[in-house]
C-alpha cells in the first residue's frame, strides 16, 4: 500500500506561513502533481511528507500508518531531485547501488535490484559508465534508479526534469509514464511547468499561497476550474478574462454584452463577476456560425499576431488603446484567440468575433469562485424558466 493522506497539514516560519491547512488524500499507485507558481507551498508539502520538513501542525500518513515524527529513512520513500546529484567518482552501479550498500543488503540481492532497475530504466549496458561520460538525460535515469532500487511505498519527485533541455523534457516525461505504468507505485511529482502536469498526472493538485485550491483529473482542472485563479494558471496560453456585473438580461462589461436567464445559474441583476473564455472558444464571426450555441457578435481589432505553425495566436484590442494589467488580467481590454494556420489576418484590422456560450465560465469577481462553466442552460434548468439559453447581442 503506497497511500499518502496529509490531515490539516500546516508549515510555519515565524511570520511566514508556507503551508495552510492542506488536507489531501492520495491513492494506492495513483501518479498526483503538485503544481503552482514558485513559492506556493509545492515543495515544502512534498517535503512533509519526505520527512526533511515537520510540519508545525497537523499529520501525516504513509501506507496507512502515521508518519509525522518519523525520520526520512523509516517512511517507505524514495525521493528524486531537480539537482540530480550523483557520486562523480563512482560509475553508474556503484551509484544505483550506494544507499543498499548502506544498508548492508546482500550482494547478490544488490545485484539483483540494480539489474531489474537498469532494466527498467534502460541503462543496460551502462553499468560500468562513468557520470561525466553520460547524457543528462541517462543521468537522470541512474538518479531515478538508484530511488528504485529502494522499493519504496512512494516515489517522491522535485522538478526532476527542470534541468534538461525542452526535447529531453518531452522524452523523459514519456519514460516516466512508462515508469509509473511498469511500477504500479505512488508517485507524487513536483513541478511548475502545468504541461507535465497535465500529460502525465492521474489528477492534478493545484496550490497558491500555500493553499490547495482545486484536487482534480487534468482535463476537469482544465474545462470546470474551481476558481480564478486555477482557471488562469491551467492552459496555455491563459483564459481570457473580463469584469462585469449581472443584469437582468445576463452579463455586461465596458466591453461586451452576453444574453442569458440569471435565474439558471444563480446569480442577480447587480451581482459583480468575471467572465472567463479559453482563446481556442472564441471565433471569427464568419467561422463561428458553425458552432451550435454563439454569442452575438463583439467587434475588436486586431493587435499582434503569432504564428505559431499549427494555429495563429492573435491579440485583439477591445478598445482603442491598449490597456494591460499583468496583476489583473481581466482589468485588461485584450482578448486572445487561436485561428487555424491558414487564416487570412493582418494587424489593424477590424475582425467581429464570437464566443462559444457552451464554454464560458462565470465567477465571483470578490470571492473568485467558479459559478458556473456553460451559458447554455440544462435541459431541467431551461423546463423552469421555459426558455433553452437566449442568443447574444454585442
Amino acid at each position: 500500500m503506497g497511500d499518502v493522506k496529509l490531515e490539516n497539514v500546516t508549515k510555519r516560519y515565524e511570520d511566514v506561513t508556507a503551508v495552510d491547512n492542506m488536507n489531501i488524500q492520495i491513492h494506492d499507485g495513483e501518479f498526483v502533481c503538485l503544481v503552482g507558481p514558485s513559492g506556493c507551498g509545492k515543495s515544502t508539502t512534498m517535503e512533509m511528507v519526505a520527512g526533511l520538513t515537520m510540519p508545525t501542525e497537523g499529520t501525516v500518513h504513509i501506507a496507512g500508518r502515521e508518519v509525522t515524527n518519523l525520520p526520512p529513512k523509516d517512511r517507505g520513500v524514495a525521493m528524486v531531485f531537480q539537482n540530480i546529484a550523483l557520486f562523480p567518482h563512482m560509475d553508474v552501479y556503484d551509484n544505483i547501488s550506494f544507499g543498499l550498500r548502506l544498508r548492508n543488503f546482500e550482494k547478490d540481492e544488490i545485484d539483483r535490484r540494480v539489474d531489474k532497475a537498469a532494466e527498467v530504466v534502460q541503462l543496460e549496458g551502462m553499468l560500468d559508465r562513468m557520470p561525466d561520460e553520460m547524457s543528462g538525460g541517462q543521468r537522470q535515469r541512474v538518479a531515478i534508479a538508484r530511488a528504485i532500487v529502494r522499493q519504496p511505498d512512494v516515489f517522491l519527485m522535485d522538478e526532476p526534469l527542470a534541468n534538461l533541455d525542452a526535447k529531453l523534457r518531452v522524452h523523459m516525461r514519456t519514460e516516466l509514464q512508462r515508469l509509473h505504468k511498469d511500477l504500479e507505485t505512488t508517485v507524487i511529482y513536483v513541478t511548475h511547468d502545468q504541461a507535465e502536469a497535465m500529460t502525465m498526472s492521474d489528477r492534478i493538485a493545484i496550490i497558491d499561497g500555500g493553499q490547495l485550491q482545486q484536487i482534480d483529473p487534468p482535463l476537469e482542472c482544465y474545462n470546470q476550474p474551481a476558481n480564478l485563479f486555477v482557471a488562469g494558471f491551467i492552459g496555455s496560453p491563459s483564459m481570457n478574462f473580463v469584469e462585469g456585473e449581472v443584469t437582468e438580461n445576463g452579463f455586461t462589461s465596458e466591453y461586451m454584452d452576453v444574453e442569458f436567464d440569471p435565474s439558471n445559474y444563480g446569480v442577480s441583476a447587480g451581482d459583480k463577476v468575471t467572465l472567463g473564455v479559453r482563446p481556442e472558444d472564441i471565433y471569427p464571426a464568419e467561422s463561428g456560425r458553425s458552432i451550435s450555441s454563439p454569442t452575438g457578435e463583439i467587434r475588436t481589432k486586431t493587435d499582434v499576431i503569432e504564428p505559431m505553425g499549427d494555429e495563429i495566436f492573435i491579440y485583439l484590442l477591445l478598445s482603442e488603446e491598449v490597456e494591460t494589467d499583468l496583476e489583473d488580467p481581466a482589468a485588461s481590454n485584450q482578448l486572445l484567440i487561436s485561428v487555424p494556420p491558414d487564416s487570412d489576418v493582418e494587424e489593424d484590422q477590424d475582425m467581429s468575433v464570437v464566443l462559444d456560450r457552451n464554454k464560458i465560465h462565470l465567477f465571483d469577481t470578490e470571492s473568485g469562485q467558479a459559478i458556473e462553466h456553460s451559458l447554455v442552460a440544462s435541459p431541467a434548468a431551461s423546463g423552469a424558466s421555459g426558455t433553452s439559453g437566449a442568443e447574444s447581442d454585442d
